[in-house]
């Protein structure tokens, strides 16, 4: 599962906000969430070793495209920075049920 897949599996609030759909998105995703982002860190580094890749063929004058270079490089910059994000995020909701009262 790569990260796209990976986000295909949120359930979509827009003009709906029954919660039958969101338990039924729930209900059908089976990989626990850990499992997810692990997936996630692993397509993130292969990623990046793709594209340091591309970098050195580039350097050594095996790949003459330029184009295809920068496009490995910028996949593995905006799924490093999707990753950061999902990182804040799930830090963030950490540490907001840390602060909650019981």
């Amino acid at each position: 599962m790569n990260i796209r897949q990976g986000l295909t599996l949120i359930p979509t609030l827009e003009g709906s906000s029954k919660p039958s759909n969101i338990t039924r998105t729930l209900k059908e995703t089976t990989t626990s969430f850990g499992d997810t982002l692990n997936q996630a860190i692993a397509d993130v580094n292969n990623l990046q070793t793709e594209a340091g890749k591309a970098i050195d063929k580039m350097v050594s004058g095996e790949a003459t495209d330029l184009h295809e270079v920068i496009i490995a490089v910028e996949k593995a910059r905006t799924s490093f920075d999707l990753l950061m994000e999902i990182r804040n995020k799930t830090i963030g909701v950490y540490q907001e049920i840390m602060r909650m009262q019981v």
